[in-house]
């Protein structure tokens, strides 16, 4: 949700039944705005909220002029203060992936993993049992990530992407008509583009590549389940 059409946003969203309280609506607003102001954002994102048992993680996101570039994640317990996560790492989520359960809600908690480890001592080789402790902030962090690889998108025709490189927002995309709405290749994942650079040019030539610049939903393969129709 972009922070400029939050509150329209969210009234949308409340359908599902996970709306915001209006004190929660107003912080929102404001500390966002402010978030765009101080780390000069081009543009601030709503990502959503993580629930936790002793308190909600509220997620934003801030992005710089290139759209597709690098996006900062923040998070705030209170929708006034902000705190910037790190970025995320393949060695985070590995090993934030044994972590299961509710989140705490507490970003200094650390979960106590026990696992078997292969030890040296002179020529004896044995195993014996580590602790690894991983702290709730990198799970976070991961779990943002993981998130937004499987499931942010993005219509086709909202981002436009100039000769020069940058992706910026189309300003004249008013959404997709009703019969392109109903087609997975309107839909693009909002990262950056994995199998697209695998495509031979052959199947590259019907793209538009001011448009076309990242990966179709049309060609997901989902898993443990199927497409219903």
């Amino acid at each position: 949700m972009d922070s400029e059409s939050l509150l329209l946003s969210l009234e949308l969203a409340s359908g599902s039944g996970q709306g915001l309280s209006p004190d929660r609506r107003a912080s929102l607003l404001t500390s966002l705005l402010l978030v765009k102001r101080d780390y000069r954002y081009e543009r601030v994102l709503f990502w959503g909220r993580i629930l936790g048992l002793v308190a909600d993680y509220y997620i934003a996101q801030g992005l710089g002029e290139d759209q597709l570039g690098e996006r900062k994640s923040l998070y705030s317990l209170n929708c006034m203060e902000w705190s910037l996560l790190p970025p995320a790492t393949e060695e985070m989520a590995a090993q934030t992936a044994v972590v299961k359960g509710r989140f705490m809600g507490d970003p200094s908690h650390e979960y106590e993993h026990i696992e078997m480890q292969r030890m040296t001592e002179g020529d004896r080789t044995y195993e014996d049992e580590v602790v690894i402790q991983i702290k709730e902030e990198s799970r976070l962090v991961s779990v943002i990530d993981q998130i937004d690889k499987a499931v942010a998108i993005i219509p086709r025709g909202a981002l436009f992407k100039t000769p020069f490189g940058p992706v910026h927002v189309n300003r004249t995309f008013e959404g997709l008509t009703l019969a392109d709405s109903k087609k997975l290749s309107s839909y693009f994942h909002f990262v950056e583009p994995v199998e697209l650079k695998n495509k031979s040019l052959l199947e590259k030539a019907d793209l538009d590549p001011s448009l076309d610049f990242m990966d179709s939903l049309e060609h997901d393969i989902p898993k443990g389940c199927c497409w219903m129709t």
